[in-house]
């Protein structure tokens, strides 16, 4: 499904959060189950950081700050702490991870993405594990890793749209894993133009053509029926 909203193309920030944010709607519509672990921990550090600053206000603001300055100290330090803890997680453990989840075959995959300043080219690595063998001994193939850089302007038309078509078509192509999800979309790639090399007007025509084949087929239905209705006249 392509976006009716429109983003400013040349905002780096927005063509990347809209981009991240289209990967667990496509994958988890593929029966995908994804895992919420990291961001769970990143959003519980957080709000403790957050519980401590409004603890210390609160004591400090009912109580005054004599009676209350060692629990002010101690505070300050825990503070800081979780916020250093934080800092770690996100840029050590994260790694700008945006997905992390389980296939239908049992294998675990990760996501992430990131940009550099002033460069609109999307990098995204793709590190598939397969499940673990069900027999006694039988070692665990190693993870694959899948590493893509491709240019915003091959998912976003000119006036800032998302077009969903060719940005799935991406994955698809790149990493097996999905195009098992989605054996209809892979076989249809060799068959579609290359939408990853399209021209930004041809985004433009496969985004109105996606966005008028529902209103289409309706007024054909419609008029079908108004002429079956004047044959029984």
């Amino acid at each position: 499904m392509n976006s009716q909203e429109r983003i400013a193309v040349h905002n780096l920030a927005d063509l990347k959060n809209t981009s991240d944010d289209a990967i667990p709607n496509y994958l988890n519509s593929l029966k995908f189950k994804q895992d919420h672990s990291l961001i769970d921990t990143r959003l519980a550090l957080g709000y403790a950081a957050f519980g401590i600053a409004a603890a210390c206000f609160w004591w400090d603001y009912k109580l005054g700050y004599q009676p209350t300055k060692y629990y002010t100290a101690a505070a300050v330090v825990l503070y800081a702490l979780l916020n250093g803890a934080l800092s770690y997680w996100i840029s050590a453990v994260e790694k700008g991870t945006v997905y992390q989840g389980t296939a239908p075959d049992g294998s675990k995959i990760s996501i992430a993405t990131s940009t550099k300043k002033n460069v609109p080219i999307y990098n995204v690595k793709i590190t598939v594990t397969p499940p673990k063998g069900k027999g006694k001994g039988e070692a665990q193939a190693k993870p694959q890793t899948i590493e893509l850089a491709r240019s915003f302007t091959e998912w976003f038309d000119v006036q800032g749209h998302f077009i969903a078509r060719p940005f799935q078509t991406l994955f698809v192509a790149a990493v097996p894993l999905i195009a098992a999800a989605d054996p209809k979309r892979a076989q249809a790639v060799g068959a579609t133009p290359d939408y990853m090399q399209a021209d930004p007007s041809v985004l433009d025509a496969i985004a109105a053509s996606d966005s008028t084949a529902t209103g289409a087929t309706g007024a054909e239905a419609a008029s079908s029926g108004k002429k079956s209705k004047r044959r029984k006249a």
